[in-house]
């Protein structure tokens, strides 16, 4: 029983640890991506900086890495939060093992008391010919055969459990050290996110002395993006009255359709001399939602529903990149404006690439820069900012395939980008890969 009791424990520890370590795998890995994406804004930054003019781009850097130091501060947490686990689980097996190990001990210990006592092959023949009967004497035979294959196996049990207690104790430093290490490397992220807080106060303290240009800088920025978002507004309220005309076109021709019908039914009727058929009446037609144009066709209607059963799943618009500025109303400057998308900050000349399969709605070039506009059913994406485009309106596309170049801002290669519901704008972060 307390062997069974030894390997349930054993299975349950080995078992929560394999647990542990995919969870501890899985840490590391967002814990490494978070500080890729640190040193690719701290690249950008270091070039932006090297100017004398502030720019908005400069400053959502500077935000998008306290935000992302933060994560990474968060995530290193989860570390330590995660190996504490471990040494707690470790530390109990260490002490259920040494306890076992103390019982097969005591148990060997008595076990070789008694071969003392009959250690001599005269003392074990004696205690056979004291059996009362033959039947006494062969069980007597089998019962020293078997002590002796047990105490053997005791040691064995006693070997093994002290192996599997070394092992656990060399576990338990390693992770001890792992703690430690962890609680090093968070101080440090403590200290860079006072540092990068730091520049932050000071970024915004010479925004004073620049106020009049960066007020431009902003105004202008401003004007250029309500000009892009009135053009994609207008595309896809096209593409939505397309559908929406389609559709009353298609109802159309059914009612006509359904009367010559009828009036055939009725012509009939009266060359053969029998009552006219009843004439059914037309059906009130409601006019269609939005999302019902959008779909109504079985391909948009399966375009649209892959694209929302993979929320959260969907590949980013360029293979590396960080978020510099969220989706929604941000304040700059006591000057609100909304973002409906998602500003990417990417190496220069990175390949912008389709999140789903779809068909290019419009494709349009403003102010010089391109915006590529794909419709997967009643879900829309919007990429922004492309020096050239390789894709052409009406053509279909899969997902990651190229659609163009990002451009610079600047400095800086930002793609901007949208997911939108029809018209309805939705925040990408909760629709592209974590």
């Amino acid at each position: 029983m307390k062997l069974h009791k030894l390997v349930f424990i054993l299975f349950l520890s080995v078992f929560a640890l394999s647990a542990s370590a995919q969870t501890a795998n899985e840490l590391k890995r967002k814990k490494e991506a978070i500080q890729r994406e640190i040193e690719q804004l701290q690249k950008n930054l270091t070039k932006t900086t090297s100017g004398k003019k502030l720019t908005l781009q400069q400053i959502n850097v500077i935000n998008a890495q306290i935000r992302l130091r933060q994560d990474k501060i968060g995530t290193i947490n989860s570390e330590i939060k995660n190996l504490d686990n471990q040494i707690s689980q470790n530390t109990n097996t260490v002490h259920t093992l040494q306890g076992q190990l103390g019982d097969l001990k005591k148990e060997y210990a008595g076990m070789i008391r008694f071969a003392q006592r009959n250690r001599n092959s005269y003392d074990k023949m004696m205690f056979i010919f004291a059996a009362k009967d033959f039947n006494q004497a062969y069980k007597r035979i089998k019962y020293l055969q078997q002590f002796s294959q047990y105490r053997k196996k005791q040691a064995g049990y006693i070997e093994n459990t002290q192996q599997d207690l070394n092992g656990k104790i060399r576990v338990l430093d390693r992770t001890l050290k792992e703690k430690s290490d962890l609680l090093k490397e968070q101080e440090r992220e403590r200290e860079r996110l006072g540092k990068d807080k730091s520049q932050q106060s000071a970024v915004l303290n010479n925004l004073s002395k620049q106020e009049r240009t960066f007020k431009q800088d902003i105004a202008s920025k401003k004007k250029q993006q309500a000009q892009i978002d009135r053009a994609i507004r207008a595309a896809i309220q096209r593409a939505i009255d397309e559908a929406r005309r389609k559709a009353a076109e298609e109802a159309r021709i059914a009612a006509a359709k359904r009367a010559a019908e009828e009036k055939a039914a009725a012509e009939k009727a009266r060359l053969e001399n029998k009552p006219a058929p009843s004439v059914t009446k037309a059906p009130v037609v409601k006019e269609k939602t939005t999302s019902e144009v959008l779909t109504a066709t079985p391909e948009s209607a399966r375009l649209s529903a892959g694209f929302e059963s993979n929320r959260g799943r969907l590949p980013w618009p360029v293979a590396t990149g960080s978020i510099t500025e969220t989706f929604g109303r941000h304040m700059v400057d006591q000057a609100p404006y909304t973002n409906d998308g998602v500003d990417i900050t990417t190496s220069s000349g990175a390949t912008v690439r389709a999140v789903f399969a779809g068909r290019v709605l419009a494709v349009q070039y403003i102010q010089g820069r391109g915006v590529v506009i794909i419709i997967h059913g009643e879900y829309i994406t919007v990429y922004q900012n492309l020096r050239n485009v390789s894709v052409s309106t009406g053509s279909t596309v899969d997902t990651k395939q190229a659609i163009g170049i990002v451009a610079n801002t600047g400095d800086d290669a930002i793609l901007k980008f949208q997911i939108r519901r029809g018209q309805a704008t939705l925040n990408p972060e909760a629709w592209i890969s974590k």
